[in-house]
C-alpha cells in the first residue's frame, strides 16, 4: 500500500512501475482505482501505470473540506511530481475526466495526452441536479440504503453481480464524507469554451446506454479538442470501461501506440 502527501491530503495509489511511458487514470464519482483494474492489466507490460483514489473516495484521507475539480487536478499533478514524473498521459471517466481536462489547461506541458471515459466539459445538466442532489443529501444522511444504491449502480454500472460487489464496498463507506464531493460534483464550473487551448492528443470513449452523460456530450467533447478523433462508441453504461473493457481497451492501446509513433 503506497501514499503520498499531496496538497493537504493522504492520496493512496497504487504504482506498477517501470520505465515504460506513463499513463495515469483518475476514477468516477463513488468509484476508486480498482475501476481501472481491465486497464492496469491490459497496458502493465507497456506502460507505468498509475491508480489513484481522488478525494472522498477509497483509501485517501481526504480532509473533509469544500473542493473543487481544479483542486484534484492538482492533486493529480502533485501525485504526478511525488513520483518524480514530468509529463504523462492522462485518462479519467466521468469526474476522472473532468480533472484531467483541468489538469491539460493547468499544465498542458505535463500532459503527453489525454484518454476521456464517459466524460464532458460542461457544468452539471439542470434537469438532473435537483434529482442528483436528492441523492447526495439522502446518502449523506442515511447512507446508501438498498433502493438508492441499487438505483445508482444501475446507471453506473448495469450489471447485477458487479453492482452488487460496488454496492457492498459504498454501503462499509462513511457516508458523511460525500457532502463535499457530491458538491464539487454538482457545482462544478463548465469548461466547454476552453477546450480549444487543449492541443495535446485525445482519445474519446463513450458507453452506448450512458445514461448519466448522454453521447451527445461526448461528440461536443471531442469537437471542441483540437487533437481528438471521432468519438470511440463502445457497449456498456457509465462505467464502459469497467464492464465492457475489452473494445475500450483496444482503443487505449491502439492511441497509446499512436503516441509512440
Amino acid at each position: 500500500m503506497a501514499f503520498a502527501d499531496v496538497n493537504g491530503q493522504r492520496i493512496f495509489y497504487e504504482d506498477t512501475g517501470g520505465d515504460g511511458p506513463v499513463v495515469i487514470f483518475s476514477h468516477g464519482f463513488l468509484m476508486d482505482q480498482t475501476m481501472f483494474d481491465p486497464q492496469v492489466a491490459a497496458l502493465r507490460s507497456t506502460h507505468r501505470v498509475i491508480t489513484w483514489d481522488e478525494r472522498g473516495f477509497g483509501q485517501t484521507e481526504f480532509d473533509g473540506q469544500a473542493f473543487t475539480y481544479w483542486d484534484s487536478a492538482d492533486d493529480c499533478l502533485g501525485l504526478l511530481s511525488h513520483l518524480g514524473i514530468e509529463r504523462a498521459v492522462l485518462g479519467g471517466m466521468s469526474q476522472g475526466g473532468f480533472l484531467s481536462l483541468r489538469a491539460a489547461l493547468r499544465s498542458p506541458g505535463r500532459v503527453e495526452g489525454l484518454i476521456l471515459l464517459d466524460t464532458q466539459a460542461g457544468g452539471e445538466d439542470p434537469a438532473v441536479a435537483e434529482g442528483y442532489r436528492t441523492m447526495i443529501d439522502t446518502w449523506v444522511t442515511v447512507g446508501p440504503i438498498d433502493e438508492l444504491a441499487g438505483a445508482v449502480a444501475g446507471i453506473i454500472i448495469n450489471e447485477p453481480e458487479t453492482n452488487a460487489a460496488w454496492i457492498a464496498k459504498w454501503q462499509s463507506r462513511p457516508h458523511e464524507q460525500m457532502r463535499a464531493p457530491g458538491d464539487c460534483l454538482l457545482e462544478r464550473d463548465d469548461i466547454t469554451d476552453r477546450l480549444s487551448e487543449i492541443t495535446c492528443p485525445a482519445l474519446v470513449v463513450h458507453g452506448t446506454e450512458d445514461t448519466a452523460i448522454p453521447m451527445e456530450r461526448a461528440d461536443e467533447l471531442a469537437a471542441g479538442l483540437v487533437g481528438a478523433g471521432p468519438v470511440v462508441a463502445v457497449g456498456g453504461a457509465h462505467a464502459a470501461n469497467l464492464t465492457n473493457p475489452e473494445p475500450v481497451n483496444a482503443a487505449i492501446v491502439a492511441f497509446l501506440a499512436e503516441l509512440r509513433t
